[in-house]
């Protein structure tokens, strides 16, 4: 990244600034605003997260909001409620109070003397949900979002549930949340009323996975805040972007196909990052595409933004499976509009054990079944749902769990094959149990055999018809079923093979069913559709489009003590044992601008026995450090246990608050869940 350091404002920063909701609470803010807007009022550009601007995120946020400030905008940074120096608790994510408080953020910003009235969101992650869930609100002062990886269905394509099936990532999320909803403020900033927010924060703290637990369906829940809903809810302009290794991938070409508002779309190789910061790389200028966009929308300049491309994104080449890279490579391709007039649905039966295409001279049998039943041990080289650029969470070579699998594959390519876009899978079943789940994966199978994961989906065939009311199957009956794929740009050259394979499993990615099942999959009627981009079409944007990554030099952070990280699968051959364990430490890192000594340790353990369905565990535990040397020294440890029977999940938690290496505060959580379908 380049640094700037000369930019066309003058800045100036304000730590913390206080804004006041209508409860009384008040809101932890960092503003960036140009010198100059004393007298010459700006627009305001808003992120609002729980991340802790003062230290957590502040090395991110220095990047680009000084960067954004600097070309006439006022940034502000707020901290949600309960998180940061806000005062308040966070009791889960999205809830009407905490858009609420958004509509007055942005009210209150609007009428500040250095804004003139107009502002935008922007964010990724929850930042991004914010933006666009406030967005849908309509609040009159908010001309314009810029957003990445997020989602519009809060149900059937975020962190928690895929296909009704529920993802390992709903534990490991609320493990996160469970550590940062209970962090202190910093007593520097509040004071010495630290410790009575600290503890106000710790009494009101709750596993937020026993509520997602509770909504294994799309309902009222999940409903709320799901742009989906009605898209004609968001009624300003969006700049919307994701990366392929992300989870997120598939909210960007849904929002371009749905809403009615000036938009584009942008999708990169990247993980859970913002664009220019994108790993793997290529990083691209988003910062200046950024710029460009609240010049036009939030001052009026006819700057040309809405030129072009609705949609620009990366065109993966094959490369080699690996749990990690550093870039991809590929090349950058655009599209007029979404969904593009240029993509070709295209049909490809399931015979026997080949994707038929047009290349294949003879026809194949008909009416013939195959069966399956995947050891839990399938899923195990899956990676994560979300890249989180943690390496190595990529998923690895997939022939290991194709051996449990179902197994389809075209014949080696004649030429190249482009894809772009949502790949499905129709399927004829029949299973054993009454409540099943199939994993479809693409793979990208080099000549020498090794396979590259490209996409895949997920089904919980209970949910077949409906996420709102799904329905147990009855064992031996024959059922249609869909399953939809993640959205991807991916080039299969000469030579290679496409493979399809169907797994009953996908442990630990996804929470497998009940009991095992056994799937037998039907050919009449079987087929893939792949989204297919022709090879001849231009590209229509020239390589050198996007600038190099720019942004401003965040303050030093000192390393103290080295970061750790670990991804090992693990089998015991004497009594079957399995298990995946992950270790994110950042180590111990002081923020030369505040004096602030943060470390952060999450560990990730998913466990299971042999095929035993009841073996089951996955545990999600987090320690947080917060200090100044000779002073203040606060820790909060957390620990959340996830386990199920046929009937029910069993959730075990504990919560443990230090202060000076003495426990203050200490409480534990034992519930259970029906299942209901999941």
């Amino acid at each position: 990244m380049r640094f700037v350091e000369q930019l066309p404002y003058a800045t100036e920063e304000e730590n913390h600034v206080t804004i006041t909701m209508a409860d009384g609470v008040r809101l932890s803010a960092r503003i960036w605003r140009p010198v100059s807007s004393d007298g010459e009022p700006v627009p305001a550009v808003v992120e609002y997260i729980p991340y802790r601007k003062n230290d957590l995120t502040s090395t991110r946020d220095a990047i680009h909001h000084p960067y954004i400030a600097g070309h006439g905008y006022a940034c502000v940074r707020v901290d949600l409620r309960g998180t940061g120096e806000s005062e308040g608790v966070l009791l889960d994510e999205y809830l009407e109070q905490e858009q609420r408080d958004a509509e007055e953020v942005l009210a209150w910003v609007a009428a500040q003397p250095w804004c003139d009235g107009n502002t935008g969101m922007m964010g990724i992650s929850w930042g991004a949900f914010a933006a666009l869930q406030t967005a849908a609100r309509r609040p009159p002062s908010l001309k314009a979002i810029v957003i990445a990886s997020f989602t519009d269905n809060r149900y059937a394509d975020d962190m928690h549930y895929l296909g009704g099936a529920m993802l390992s990532d709903n534990l490991a999320e609320a493990g996160t949340m469970f550590a940062y909803a209970t962090c202190p403020p910093d007593p520097e900033v509040v004071g010495e009323r630290w410790r009575d927010m600290w503890q106000e924060r710790l009494e009101a703290a709750r596993p937020w996975v026993l509520e997602w637990l509770r909504h294994p369906h799309r309902d009222a829940y999940w409903q709320h805040a799901s742009l989906n809903e009605d898209y004609a809810q968001l009624q300003c302009p969006v700049l919307a972007s994701s990366g392929w290794a992300d989870g997120y991938s598939n909210a960007v070409t849904r929002l371009l196909a749905n809403v009615d508002v000036p938009r584009k779309g942008l999708i990169g190789p990247w993980s859970h990052k913002l664009p220019h910061l994108g790993e793997p790389g290529p990083a691209i200028g988003y910062l200046q595409e950024v710029v460009k966009w609240w010049d036009h929308w939030l001052k009026g300049v006819d700057n040309g933004v809405m030129d072009g491309p609705m949609l620009r994104t990366w065109m993966q080449e094959s490369v080699p499976p690996s749990t990690s890279y550093e870039e991809r490579p590929g090349r950058w391709v655009a599209e007029p509009s979404w969904p593009s007039p240029q993509i070709k649905e295209v049909v490809h039966p399931l015979r026997g054990a080949t994707i038929v295409t047009a290349d294949d001279e003879e026809p194949l049998p008909r009416g013939r079944t195959r069966t399956v039943r995947s050891p839990l041990s399938v899923g195990q080289f899956a990676g994560k749902w979300a890249s989180y650029n943690a390496p190595p969470d990529l998923p690895y070579d997939q022939r290991e769990e194709d051996g449990g699998s179902l197994v389809f594959e075209t014949e080696p390519l004649a030429e190249r094959v482009e894809i772009l876009g949502s790949p499905s899978v129709d399927l004829e079943v029949s299973a054993s149990a009454p409540v099943a789940q199939i994993t479809a994966r693409i793979s990208d199978v080099a000549p020498d055999g090794r396979a590259t994961r490209v996409t895949y989906g997920v089904l919980n065939l209970t949910h077949r018809e409906s996420d709102e009311h799904p329905e147990p199957l009855e064992p031996g009956r024959r059922y249609h079923a869909r399953i939809p794929l993640n959205g991807v740009a991916q080039a299969f050259p000469p030579g290679h093979r496409i493979r399809l394979s169907l797994s009953t499993s996908y442990w630990p990615l996804v929470w497998p069913a009940p009991e095992p099942a056994l799937l037998t999959v039907h050919e009449d009627g079987a087929a893939l559709t792949l989204p297919v981009r022709p090879i001849e079409e231009p590209d229509g944007m020239p390589q050198a489009s996007f600038g190099e990554p720019e942004g401003c030099r965040p303050p030093p952070v000192t390393r103290l003590t080295e970061p750790e990280q670990a991804w090992n699968v693990s089998r015991s051959l004497v009594d079957y044992h399995s298990a995946l364990d992950i270790v994110k430490d950042r180590g111990l890192q002081r923020y030369e601008d505040n004096g602030i000594e943060v470390g952060l340790r999450a560990c990730e353990k998913y466990t299971s026995v042999a095929d035993d369905f009841s073996s089951l565990s996955g545990r999600s535990a987090w320690t947080m450090t917060f200090a100044r040397p000779g002073g203040w020294d606060v820790r909060v440890e957390t620990s959340t246990v996830l386990t199920s029977s046929a009937e029910e999940f069993t959730v075990d938690a504990t919560l443990d608050g230090y202060e000076g290496g003495r426990r203050v505060f200490s409480r534990t959580w034992n519930e259970t869940v029906p299942r209901d379908l999941a």
